[in-house]
C-alpha cells in the first residue's frame, strides 16, 4: 500500500546528495507522493523544478515566518506565479513566537495574505505554528479557508484546541520527532484526533526520529550533524501506528484516504 509524506523540504541543500537515488528509495518503499514545501522566495523555483523532475513530488510554495524579512516587494505576485505555473499548493506558511527578534504583526499580515491566496486559488495550505496557537485559531475562524482544508504540520498545539481546528476543516500531521520520549504529551494529543484527519510527514531534513527508530541515518555534509533522511517516512508510520494502537496497514490505508481528501480533492 502506498505511503505519503505530507511535508518535507527536498530542496534543502543538505539533501542534495540524495536526490539522484531517491526515486529508487521511494520505489522500494512504495512512496506514492511527497509534498515539498518552499520556505522563501529564493527556493521556490527549485521546488518547482523538483516537481518537474520527479513524478512523486507535489510542490508547495510559501513564505515561512522565519524568512519574511527576506521577501521582495513582488513576493506575493511571485508566489501566485509559482502556484499557477507549477500547479502547486501553499506552504510552508504560519506564525512563530518561538524565534527571537520576530515581528509578530508582520507575520500575521504575511500569513493572512498567503492564506487568502490559497483560498482564492482553491488549494490547501500547510501551516507552521509555534507558541501562537491562540492567534492561529482566531485567524482561521475569521478568514475564509480553502474548501479542501488546511494542514497543521507537525501539530504540537493544545489538545483542547483540536475540536475547534477539526471544525474548521483542519488536518494534523505527525512527524518522527514526536517519537522522542519527552514528546509523550504530543503523542497523547494525537490519540484524541479523529483518525480521518491525521497525516504523516518527515519534515526532512529536520525533526529526525530518536536514535534506533530511524531506518536511514544521514549526516549533513558541511558539519557532520545528524539530519533526517526522507526515507524514514515508513518508520514514522510505524511509530504513529503504535501510538494509536492500530496496525500499520490500517494506518496506511486511512492516511492514503486523508491525503487524497486534502491534496487531491476538487472541492
Amino acid at each position: 500500500m502506498p505511503l505519503y509524506d505530507s511535508h518535507l523540504h527536498l530542496q534543502d541543500p543538505r539533501l542534495k546528495s540524495l536526490l539522484r537515488n531517491l526515486s529508487e528509495t521511494y520505489a522500494d518503499m512504495d512512496v506514492e507522493k511527497v509534498i515539498v514545501n518552499g520556505t522563501e522566495e529564493s527556493d521556490w523555483e527549485e521546488v518547482g523544478q523538483l516537481s518537474e523532475l520527479f513524478p512523486f513530488v507535489k510542490p508547495a510554495f510559501g513564505l515561512h515566518p522565519w524568512h519574511i524579512f527576506d521577501r521582495s516587494p513582488y513576493w506575493l505576485g511571485n508566489l501566485e506565479y509559482c502556484i499557477d505555473h507549477y500547479k502547486g499548493f501553499v506552504g510552508e506558511i504560519g506564525l512563530d513566537r518561538w524565534i527571537e527578534h520576530h515581528d509578530f504583526d508582520d507575520q500575521i499580515e504575511v500569513f493572512k495574505k498567503q492564506l487568502q491566496l490559497a483560498t482564492r486559488k482553491g488549494v490547501p495550505a500547510s501551516i507552521h505554528c509555534l507558541k501562537a496557537w491562540g492567534k492561529l485559531l482566531e485567524i482561521l475562524q475569521e478568514e475564509k479557508l480553502p474548501a479542501q482544508g488546511v494542514l497543521l504540520h507537525s501539530y504540537s498545539g493544545p489538545r483542547e484546541m483540536v475540536p475547534q481546528f477539526v471544525e474548521l476543516g483542519s488536518f494534523f500531521s505527525f512527524c518522527g520527532y514526536f517519537l522522542l520520549d519527552r514528546k509523550e504529551k504530543v503523542r497523547a494529543t494525537f490519540q484524541t484526533i479523529p483518525i480521518d484527519r491525521i497525516l504523516v510527514e518527515t519534515d526532512a531534513p529536520d525533526q529526525g526520529l530518536p536514535e534506533g527508530k530511524d531506518l536511514y541515518h544521514l549526516n549533513a555534509p558541511e558539519d557532520g550533524k545528524s539530519i533526517n533522511h526522507p526515507g524514514n517516512i515508513a518508520a514514522v508510520y510505524d511509530g504513529l501506528a503504535q501510538t494509536l494502537g492500530i496496525s500499520a496497514d490500517k494506518l496506511i490505508e486511512q492516511v492514503a484516504k486523508n491525503y487524497r481528501g486534502l491534496f487531491e480533492s476538487d472541492n
